[in-house]
């Protein structure tokens, strides 16, 4: 796992060189389709991908992206009214049953389909209209890790194409430098308050929130600990019940327009005696937390997560767990 995070900065450069004329093809397509709509295809980190594609999109193109549950076709079998709209699925292998039959009957459905697979020719991507490699490499950890960035940025990339957006396609050209420092940033000022603890909040908003779902499953995956994501507009409500003294809450700030608002949430639960960091310097209570700052709001939160599988790959060994064999677990889920 270690040595496939440091591999995260150059496999991000080779997609953006590689894959290239995918981009630039795909993108045209959506364009041309010019769709009312997008949605997407995915499980697991893949999902979480795909969340943060939906805010990418939202935010800069103005359609509107809805996840499908992958069973409404493979097993419930329903046909969905898709004419008009795009259909991003994103799969590390490409081959799980439920996601295939879900990008098939989109495009059946008069959807047009774009593939994200580390797979070049796996079932998803001849399925679908568009396929784009997202040149990975191998990857043999099973908490997936440059797969999930690969994924992310091939949605920015795409996206970017479609439309025309050279301010985002400058700022993904510049994300591997960013991402070498975001894999020195030193996190382990966490691991004193997570000691001794069952549990904790990972908090985000908007594009970071779809970043704090992926860092929750990777605590549950490598760590043997219980991490629940919530938006910042979310946790003040409910959830807080569970915030007592030294609760352990990790908030993943962006330089956007959501930053203030996670900062003075993370502020709120450290006044509530909660142990809570912050990748952000906007905190008056809340301990900060090294950050990279990228130059772009869609871009930033890519550079957090870099720095949290370099932080929760350390934090694993030091509570004498093997991130490489997390029990239960296995490389690949195929789901019918």
């Amino acid at each position: 796992m270690r040595r496939e995070i440091e591999e995260i900065p150059q496999a991000v450069a080779r997609l953006l060189d590689g894959s290239a004329p995918a981009f630039i093809e795909a993108g045209r397509g959506i364009r041309e389709l010019d769709p009312n709509f997008i949605v997407t295809v995915a499980r697991g980190s893949s999902d979480h991908a795909a969340t943060f594609l939906k805010y990418a999109i939202e935010l800069t193109a103005g359609l509107a992206v809805a996840s499908i549950g992958p069973s409404v076709a493979s097993i419930y079998g329903a046909k969905l009214r898709l004419n008009g709209s795009a259909c991003v699925a994103v799969s590390q292998s490409g081959k799980s049953p439920d996601i295939v039959a879900m990008a098939e009957s989109a495009k059946q459905r008069g959807s047009l389909t774009v593939a994200l697979t580390n797979t070049a020719d796996s079932p998803l991507a001849r399925t679908c209209t568009y396929s784009i490699d997202i040149l990975a490499g191998p990857e043999r950890s099973v908490a997936a890790t440059k797969t999930f960035v690969n994924s992310a940025v091939a949605g920015l990339a795409l996206m970017a194409h479609c439309t025309n957006d050279e301010g985002l396609l400058v700022a993904l050209r510049e994300l591997p430098a960013h991402l070498e420092k975001a894999i020195a940033c030193d996190w382990m000022a966490l691991a004193g308050a997570l000691e001794g603890q069952r549990s904790l909040f990972i908090l985000g908003r908007g594009p970071s929130f779809a970043i704090a779902s992926e860092a929750a499953l990777k605590f549950k995956e490598t760590c043997a600990m219980h991490a629940e994501a919530y938006s910042t507009a979310e946790v003040m409500h409910g959830p807080l019940a569970l915030v007592g003294p030294k609760f352990p809450v990790l908030s993943l700030a962006s330089r956007d327009a959501a930053e203030k608002s996670v900062a003075d949430t993370a502020d709120a639960l450290a006044a509530k005696e909660a142990s809570a960091f912050a990748t952000t310097t906007l905190v008056k209570r809340a301990q900060q937390l090294p950050h990279v700052a990228t130059g772009h709001p869609l871009t930033e939160p890519l550079a957090l997560i870099v720095s949290f599988y370099a932080f929760v790959e350390a934090f694993a060994r030091h509570r004498g767990l093997n991130p490489d064999a997390p029990p239960n677990l296995h490389k690949v889920t195929e789901t019918v």
